[in-house]
This record gives C-alpha cells, sequence and structure tokens, in this order.
C-alpha cells in the first residue's frame, strides 16, 4: 500500500515538472497564451488576461495523452 502511494507521488512529481517545463517553454515554441480567441484587455495600468482557447487547447491534448496512457 505505501509503495503504491510512493509510486503515484513520484508520478505526479514528474508530471508537474513536465508541466511546468511546458508552461515555461510553451510561449516561445509553440505560441501558447496568444491563440486568437485569448482575451486580453489593456487600459491604462490596468491589464486583464484570460486564455481562454489556450485552455481549451491544453485541455483536449492533456485529456488524449492521459486517455493513450491510463486506457492501456
Amino acid at each position: 500500500m505505501l509503495e503504491s502511494f510512493g509510486k503515484m507521488i513520484l508520478l505526479l512529481g514528474i508530471i508537474l515538472m513536465v508541466a511546468g517545463v511546458i508552461m515555461l517553454a510553451g510561449g516561445k515554441l509553440f505560441g501558447l497564451g496568444r491563440l486568437p480567441g485569448d482575451i486580453f484587455v489593456q487600459r491604462g495600468n490596468f491589464r486583464f488576461y484570460f486564455p481562454v482557447v489556450t485552455s481549451i487547447v491544453l485541455s483536449i491534448l492533456l485529456t488524449v495523452v492521459l486517455n493513450i496512457f491510463v486506457r492501456r
């Protein structure tokens, strides 16, 4: 029981590390965060950014990847 919990925590850590690298490099390599449909409003000193399309794209990609690994 404790061994499987340790493996799950290790896997979660690896997934978070990969997600962090993708987030750091994603904007530069793939244009994530600046896709058409992302909401960006700037008025004076106020900036509002809501990445709608980026969130949808990442959700679809993560769903596909997790389905590939989980359904085996």
